[in-house]
């Protein structure tokens, strides 16, 4: 951990700040503690306001050059010792390191300070009177430290938890407002009307079907995952939508080993693809369109023919999109899209956890 990391976590300004008061405070209680005992007596008022000014200006050089080192122990022993694992062993560490430091740090501050100006009381009590001193202030410098961090960290916890509830949530809504897809509704209804007219059963059909698919969106919005068997389930409901709108010029092939389909993929996956495949592609009977659903390392594979309308744009990509999100979440390898010379193939890893 280095500098620069140490501050995007503790700013400077507030770590000085913080250090200043503490050196301030800490010169408050011991002037007046001196004069009491009788170590150091106090001659007068500016006599305090000069020892209080001078004592605090080198407690908190003292300070500042202790905190990087204790907030350089915090970040190793976070990795040697995490608390929530070896916590008597962090504290020992800890207590040895900060009791250590401090007293080097007294023994250089005393020195430095006897340089400039002797001690009328002698060197060594000195050098004994402020090694405990620093010691005991760099064990509360440690504590306040890590308890600053413990803060810092779960606010920063909190508010990254709160953003990635949002994006779920957000998610969620993009994922069912691009599912009720209003052309697919459009072009459904407008084949309902056409066979309610020429053939009743065929409209029965369609309506259960139709409802088959909107009852599955809803159930399976709010889930991570569902099983492979009940997103093909939805898949044919939807493809036989799609069949009585377009006739035998488009066919659903599934070729998929029984232990596939316990496992696991993101609801409505299977639909986003499908929706693509039959929104740029031409269906008629001098361009039939072929879909194939395949597995492979894991992974769902569907490719079909490339057959685009000529009046197909890109489109914005939002679907393929939503759905790398919906795999990142899972902490799962990304789907991939590639389109070919002759097909366009799609790979949808298989996830084997249910979350």
């Amino acid at each position: 951990m280095d500098t620069q990391s140490i501050h995007d976590l503790i700013p400077f300004s507030k770590l000085f700040k913080l250090l200043f008061g503490i050196a301030v405070l800490v010169q408050l209680i011991v002037i007046p503690t001196t004069h009491i005992t009788g170590y150091a007596e106090i001659s007068g008022f500016s006599n305090f306001l000069s020892r209080l000014a001078f004592s605090s200006v080198l407690s908190l050089i003292a300070l500042i050059i202790t905190s990087y080192p204790d907030l350089f122990i915090i970040r190793y022993l976070n990795r040697l010792f995490p608390w929530e694992q070896k916590p008597f062993l962090r504290i020992l560490t800890e207590l040895i390191f900060s009791l250590l430091f401090g007293v080097i740090m007294a023994v250089a501050v005393t020195l430095f300070s006897h340089y400039i100006k002797p001690y009328e009381e002698g060197l060594f009590q000195n050098l004994i009177y402020n090694s405990a001193i620093f010691a005991v202030c760099n064990v509360i410098l440690m504590t306040i430290l890590e308890g600053w961090i413990f803060f810092i960290e779960g606010f920063q916890s909190r508010k990254k938890s709160e953003k990635l509830e949002s994006q779920v949530s957000q998610l969620r809504f993009e994922i069912l407002k691009s599912q009720i897809d209003s052309h697919f509704m459009f072009n459904s209804l407008n084949v309902l009307s056409g066979l309610i007219d020429h053939n009743p059963a065929k409209a029965q059909e369609f309506i259960n079907e139709f409802s088959r698919i909107y009852r599955y969106v809803l159930e399976t919005i709010e889930k991570p995952v569902v099983t492979v068997k009940r997103e093909l389930q939805f898949a044919r409901s939807y493809m036989l939508l799609q069949q009585m709108r377009y006739g035998e010029q488009l066919t659903l092939s599934i070729d998929l080993p029984s232990d596939v389909m316990d496992a696991y993929i993101p609801p409505l996956s299977l639909q986003t693809v499908l929706e693509n495949v039959c929104k740029h592609n031409e269906v008629s009977e001098d361009q039939p369109l072929n879909i194939d659903i395949v597995s492979s390392k894991n992974a769902l594979v569907i490719t079909n023919n490339i057959r685009l309308k000529m009046s197909s744009d890109k489109g914005s990509g939002s679907g393929q999109q939503n759905l790398a999100k919906r795999y990142e979440m899972l902490g799962s390898d990304p789907p991939d899209f590639r389109i070919g010379t002759t097909h366009y193939k799609v790979t949808l890893p298989l996830i084997y956890e249910e979350y």
